[in-house]
């Protein structure tokens, strides 16, 4: 992305009521949070792991773990890309956009997760049938925490 077109978004952020904003170009994908009155950008987070002595250049990227139910349910996970609390539909009263033996295309809203107030719809990254919902409606998710499995 051209600096001078992220800096014009820092700007529009920093001068707004706007709390956060998400563009994905076919270059990347940019994510602008407003914390505190000041803008800051957010990639996806990259954890290294430096036993003592060692120079972090040499260190192993961390991946996030995998959870034991993931593992053992055979199928595709649909992971959260992000941390917050997940709802299973629109509203408390609303059925949930998915049940298990659901049948879902890729793009299909699945659930949402709340993070910082913002309702973030959350889309099926593979089409299949739904054999496990792994979470609890107003469970809180962490960032990589499989939801759903599907086949």
């Amino acid at each position: 992305m051209d600096l001078r077109k992220l800096k014009t978004l820092i700007d529009l952020v920093s001068e707004s009521n706007v709390s956060e904003l998400e563009i994905t170009e076919a270059e990347g994908k940019v994510r602008i949070v407003k914390s505190a009155g000041v803008p800051m950008m957010m990639q996806q987070p990259v954890m290294t792991m430096v036993a003592p002595g060692q120079s972090p250049a040499a260190a192993p990227l961390a991946t996030a773990p995998e959870t034991p139910v993931a593992a053992a349910v055979p199928g595709h996970a649909i992971k959260s890309p992000m941390v917050g609390t997940f709802y299973r539909s629109s509203s408390p009263g609303s059925a949930p956009f998915v049940e298990v033996g659901s049948v879902v295309k890729e793009g299909d809203t699945v659930c949402i997760i709340e993070a910082m107030k913002i309702l973030n719809e959350i889309e099926a990254d593979k089409s299949g049938t739904v054999t496990k919902i792994l979470s609890e409606n107003g469970q809180a998710v962490e960032y990589g925490q499989p939801l759903f499995m599907i086949e």
